[in-house]
């Protein structure tokens, strides 16, 4: 649940971020929002994957220590 509301929050700021840089850029909201909204998404669900990747690699390295200790 905590990974959930992580990648929730940080999907919520980075939105925040991407409109904003977009609307700076282009000084266009529709615009800034087709930017701002789509390119979040995928940049979420990239971080999610990320997240799990590295969990695996945290689990595969202890469990390597554990077994040469």
């Amino acid at each position: 649940m905590h990974a959930a509301k992580k990648t929730l929050s940080y999907s919520l700021m980075h939105m925040t971020v991407a409109i904003g840089v977009a609307f700076a850029l282009t000084r266009d909201w529709r615009a800034a929002l087709a930017i701002g909204l789509i390119e979040p998404i995928f940049q979420t669900l990239a971080f999610a994957v990320h997240e799990r990747v590295w969990e695996r690699i945290g689990r595969r390295t202890d469990a390597a220590r554990s077994a040469t200790a």
